[in-house]
Formats: C-alpha cells, sequence, structure tokens
C-alpha cells in the first residue's frame, strides 16, 4: 500500500509539472495592445479573475491553518 501511495504521488507531481511547464510554450494568451478588436477588456478581465482566484486560494489557505493550529490547542 505504502509503494502504491508512493508512486501514485509521483505521477501526481510529474502531472503537476507537465502541467506548469505547458504554458510555457505558449508566449502570449492574451494580447492587451490591439484597440479595435476589445483585447484589452479581455486582458482586464483576465487579470481580475487571476486576483480573485489568488485572494480567494490565500483566504482558504488561512481558513484552513487557522483550524489546524485550533484542533492542535483542544
Amino acid at each position: 500500500m505504502r509503494i502504491l501511495r508512493t508512486v501514485g504521488s509521483g505521477f501526481l507531481v510529474l502531472g503537476a509539472l507537465v502541467m506548469l511547464a505547458a504554458p510555457a510554450g505558449a508566449q502570449q494568451l492574451v494580447d492587451a495592445g490591439g484597440g479595435e478588436n476589445g483585447s484589452g477588456g479581455v486582458a482586464f478581465i483576465a487579470f481580475a479573475l487571476m486576483v480573485f482566484a489568488i485572494g480567494f486560494a490565500l483566504f482558504f489557505m488561512d481558513r484552513v491553518r487557522r483550524r489546524a493550529s485550533d484542533d492542535e490547542r483542544r
């Protein structure tokens, strides 16, 4: 069972590395330069969504940390 868990986590890490390396091939996903096609608005929306996603992730991680520290105190 321990070997299966180790192999599974190895595949998970390998998959995460592949997923993280994939966007390196895409140089620019959203072009904010041209004003005639409205791509500046798309870039702003993408940026705003990314900021909110990072903020939510930080909030969630802090909440998990606080719950874990509260459980240790009990």
